[in-house]
């Protein structure tokens, strides 16, 4: 049985579409160049491997690397070593300090990129900061992508994770061949920072919609009733959602093993909040949700998934959690 990370043969003409699209892949490979290795870097990177690209990847930590190298990946001994010979470079990093860092800094891709180059960051950050990174990029002539995805761990190894990107139609056009290794559903939204609009909108939906689903099913249970029959019901009405039908599952089966860290959506929702405030905006069910994941890292539910903002509701019921 291969590792999440692997893919077996038959898979991987399934994920790239057959021989035909294996054929169109390779007649559009490039040099890419790929900065962060976590959970959802890895597989992404791995993706583009498969696609038939030549790969350059970089991490802080060395050891984050051999999975790749392991692959056939090439390493860079820093951000800059990596853009000199790429066409495009991809960084999936925490957040907008650690993009500004691996883009802008000391050794960072805009000290070795040439003019002609395509960043492109599909961390989650806010709009404002991915605005900011574009026009200082632009500066020294590369182009930028922000390109937010959704989908968690499960679609970045699956290759079908959903891509919101902001930036020019060029680069867009540029990033295609990749962004088509790593996802299935890929909209160009906007100019530069629409990507991060549409990322934001999309985790105060999953969000709320998360805890919802938790409220929910806690006040099942609480009534004395079986919240798997309650969710039973639900899924043939109007209140059926996929959040309902994958999350509402998971939470029934105690299921807390992160796909989606709970700090992670703390940091998206704060971003949510940020914005909001910048723009003047009433967002009061997503600064509800946002205080709910605050309370569930305060509470040491930080590394649990963010479904587990079930435990949390039961604890304040009264229950256990």
């Amino acid at each position: 049985m291969h590792s999440p990370y692997e893919v077996a043969a038959d898979d991987r003409a399934l994920l790239l579409g057959g021989d035909d699209d294996d054929q169109h892949l390779e007649g559009n490979a490039m040099r890419i160049g790929f900065i962060g290795l976590g959970i959802m870097g890895r597989p992404m990177a791995l993706n583009l491997l498969r696609g038939g690209h030549q790969l350059t990847v970089w991490a802080r930590r060395p050891e984050s690397m051999q999975p790749l190298l392991d692959a056939g990946a090439s390493g860079a001994a820093s951000p800059a070593a990596l853009a000199e010979q790429a066409e495009l470079v991809i960084s999936m990093v925490a957040d907008a300090p650690d993009v500004e860092q691996v883009m802008l800094g000391e050794n960072g891709v805009a000290s070795g990129g040439q003019s002609g180059l395509v960043a492109v960051d599909m961390s989650t950050i806010r709009p404002s900061a991915a605005r900011s990174i574009a026009g200082r990029l632009l500066a020294g002539g590369i182009d930028f992508l922000d390109a937010p995805v959704s989908g968690g761990e499960v679609g970045a190894v699956a290759g079908t994770l959903s891509i919101m990107a902001g930036g020019s139609t060029a680069a867009f056009e540029t990033a295609q061949p990749a962004f088509a290794c790593i996802g299935r559903n890929i909209v160009h939204v906007g100019d530069s920072g629409a990507g991060q609009v549409a990322k934001a909108a999309n985790q105060i939906v999953t969000g709320v919609g998360v805890l919802t689903v938790a409220e929910a099913l806690n006040f099942a249970a609480r009534s004395g009733v079986d919240p798997a029959r309650v969710r039973e019901a639900l899924l043939g009405g109007f209140a059926s959602s996929r959040i309902l039908e994958n999350h509402g599952q998971r939470m029934l089966d105690r299921n807390f093993k992160p796909g989606f860290k709970s700090w992670m959506h703390q940091k998206d929702m704060n971003i949510v909040m940020q914005s909001a405030h910048e723009l003047g905006l009433c967002l009061p069910l997503a600064a509800a949700t946002a205080q709910m994941f605050n309370a569930m890292v305060g509470s040491g539910l930080g590394e649990e998934d963010s479904i587990a903002i079930l435990k949390l509701l039961e604890r304040l019921s009264g229950g256990e959690g």
